[in-house]
């Protein structure tokens, strides 16, 4: 049979209609295109597809079963390794990770390894998941601080080594940026929620409402009878431009507007209680998945027009293409080689522009990227009524501000050790974005299996 060189297009909500609406933008597989899509796989021998996965995924083995028409066995195989394959079947980069290696994709389209993750995931959350064995405790316990993929996989793994873990999330709901970053169209909420619950079938104890750095300290936590403690608790600073107006009313970070939109869902006003003001004119500064995310929800809340602002070019954003694909089809505008070196108010204190400048791409800079250069008298004013700042964010500074012989780097991240996250203080570990920065789900997620394989091993030898 000769193999099919395209990759299974996956269904998707018009363009027109999404755009007005916060649900899901691709539909999914249904069972006959998982199949055909899983019947390009070749079975390589030397499985080249599983050194691009962070989590360890028996990827050949969770395809072939959809081959069997195994769906269930499926999941069952993906939740070998990974704690989260709905979430990570829709958010992960997988045509950079795994899908990179992919032997057709020297020739072809690579497997929609990502695709398959999450019809098996969705098929047996549909079929009902059966509740999973729990392991006999050890009588060790671990606090996991943090309640986002990090800290999840983290605990998750450790509860099925036998440990009793309880996780501590500041916020009134797990998840992390699955719950308050990532919109609604891109990963439903009711999907999160329900991998969540299956984590806390394993025998985790999830404690929402619970800030460590005031509630109790890393070293009180240890001093109550935590054997260890993981720490993974993200990069939740937002950072700014430091730019004049950044402290008009209008001007959001993306976290904040985020977070708004998603976890408070004030797209659904007054039904829920917390509003959102965004006017007819949205420009969101930046061009990650963030800012993608941002310029998108703008669009379903009700702005008439929405941009990107970004002083590089084109095939330098760092947003997903499938992420900026989706946004030019909904309609979103692009200003490239643009920045705000001032935001402009009303009388009254609101936005009513941005004063901007384009650039010109010079020689690479320390990122290998063509330097973006400012072009002398280009400043213009562009009219918006509404400024999210998507241009990146910091480590919460919380918990490492009151843990004392922790060492830190110059940015506030934390000094861990590759491989384990073995912090400079005894028992404590850390992992995902409060060690690496601003980075993916399936990355922190990798973190967290680390971490815990490594924890397992220091409470075994204490």
């Amino acid at each position: 049979m000769p193999i099919i060189k395209v990759k299974t297009s996956m269904p998707s909500q018009d363009p027109k209609v999404r755009k007005s609406n916060f649900n899901e933008v691709a539909t999914g597989y249904t069972k006959e295109m998982a199949l055909q899509e899983a019947e390009r796989c070749i079975q390589c021998k030397n499985e080249p597809c599983r050194q691009g996965c962070p989590v360890e995924v028996d990827i050949p083995a969770f395809i072939q079963k959809i081959k069997d028409q195994d769906f269930a066995g499926a999941a069952d195989k993906l939740k070998e390794k990974n704690n989260l394959p709905a979430v990570c079947g829709r958010v992960c980069p997988q045509e950079s990770q795994c899908e990179s290696f992919c032997t057709l994709g020297k020739k072809n389209d690579p497997v929609g390894i990502g695709r398959l993750e999450r019809f098996a995931a969705d098929y047996q959350l549909e079929a009902g998941v059966l509740d999973p064995e729990v392991t006999q405790s050890t009588g060790k316990r671990v606090a996991v601080v943090g309640g986002g993929p990090a800290g999840l996989t983290a605990a998750a793994d450790l509860a099925r080594f036998g440990h009793q873990v309880t996780v501590f999330e500041a916020l009134h709901v797990a998840g992390g940026v699955l719950m308050y970053g990532i919109p609604e169209f891109r990963l439903p909420k009711e999907i999160v929620q329900r991998e969540i619950d299956y984590i806390r079938k394993l025998g985790v104890d999830i404690q929402t409402n619970s800030v460590i750095g005031k509630l109790d300290t890393v070293d009180e936590l240890l001093e109550k009878g935590y054997d260890a403690v993981f720490i993974g608790t993200g990069a939740g600073l937002p950072y700014f431009m430091d730019i004049p107006g950044e402290n008009l009313n209008g001007v959001y970070s993306a976290n904040e507007f985020l977070t708004r939109t998603n976890l408070m869902k004030a797209y659904k006003f007054p039904e829920a209680a917390t509003p959102i003001k965004i006017g007819k004119r949205v420009a969101v500064v930046g061009a990650g998945n963030v800012a993608m995310d941002g310029a998108r929800t703008a669009l379903r809340l009700g702005a008439e027009e929405s941009y990107i602002v970004y002083r590089r070019a084109a095939e330098q954003m760092p947003a997903r293409d499938e992420e900026i694909e989706h946004a030019e089809e909904e309609g979103v505008q692009f200003k490239l080689l643009t920045s705000p070196i001032e935001i402009v108010g009303t009388e009254d204190g609101w936005v009513k522009g941005m004063t901007c400048v384009e650039y010109e791409l010079g020689e690479p800079d320390d990122s290998g990227r063509r330097r973006p250069i400012k072009i002398e008298g280009s400043e213009f004013f562009m009219e918006v009524d509404t400024v999210v700042m998507a241009i990146g964010q910091g480590p919460n500074p919380l918990v490492p501000s009151t843990t004392p012989g922790m060492e830190l780097k110059s940015k506030g991240t934390i000094v861990a050790e590759d491989g384990t996250g073995k912090t400079t203080k005894d028992g404590v570990f850390a992992g995902g974005d409060i060690v690496t920065g601003a980075a993916t789900v399936i990355l922190a997620m990798g973190a967290g299996k680390d971490a815990a394989k490594a924890i397992n091993e220091y409470l075994q030898n204490k």
